[in-house]
């Protein structure tokens, strides 16, 4: 890891550790509670291959973790820079009394885990914040058994000019409001934006996915492009 490449990851954390109390409360604001529906959306996605074996990078405060736990013989591993982030996903799995789910801090560019280990592997709004990209995506194809399915939620910009100019008015204007008057945080989350508008548009990013190996990979459009769901096969 390079110098640079280090001081990334370092603020990267520090930002993740330093919301992780109102992180749920500020994607309901930011989404308009749409997020909790799209996160249900993946273990859907993900059910129909039958899974045993899924890696949620990323999993910050265990959402996703735990709607793919209801997936029928699965054991599900969630893995996060952040330990503020897994004590709050750790203290959700103890309420609900979920028993298929272990949680460990790690990078997604660095997986401690064999090869061709998993199913599924989920990455909800994570890739963005990736230190290198690139090789986040690579270590998740790396993980993922053939016929496996990596599957993304993450923003996006969207596409047709009315919704992108009101979406550029939401992110400019309204989102830093409400991160100032609900956190004080204001800069964690203005650089959580700018990791949005910096992350590839969606067709390059899909070039991207079958440049790391994917053979297949579909996308699911969601409130008219703010976000998407990519589906990609390995």
């Amino acid at each position: 890891m390079n110098k640079n490449k280090s001081i990334d990851f370092v603020q990267i954390k520090n930002i993740f550790e330093s919301i992780s109390n109102e992180y749920d409360f500020m994607n309901d604001l930011m989404t308009l509670r749409n997020h909790s529906k799209w996160k249900k959306e993946i273990a859907e996605i993900a059910i129909a291959s039958s899974p045993k074996r899924i890696l949620d990078i990323a999993t910050g405060t265990g959402d996703i973790a735990i709607n793919l736990s209801k997936i029928k013989g699965s054991k599900i591993e969630g893995v996060d820079i952040s330990g503020n982030m897994l004590k709050i996903a750790r203290k959700k799995i103890d309420k609900l009394k979920i028993d298929n789910i272990v949680l460990k801090t790690c990078e997604a560019e660095n997986l401690v885990f064999e090869d061709k280990h998993f199913d599924i592997v989920s990455i909800g709004y994570g890739v963005r914040n990736f230190s290198n990209l690139g090789k986040g995506l690579s270590e998740s194809f790396r993980v993922l058994k053939k016929d496996g399915k990596l599957i993304i939620l993450e923003t996006s910009i969207p596409e047709n000019l009315i919704v992108k100019f009101m979406y550029t008015i939401i992110t400019s204007i309204y989102i830093p409001i409400i991160a100032f008057i609900f956190s004080g945080k204001t800069k964690a989350y203005l650089y959580l934006l700018d990791s949005t508008k910096k992350f590839p548009p969606k067709n390059k990013f899909i070039k991207m996915l079958y440049r790391k190996g994917f053979k297949k990979v579909e996308t699911r459009k969601k409130l008219y492009g703010a976000s998407t769901i990519y589906i990609a096969s390995k």
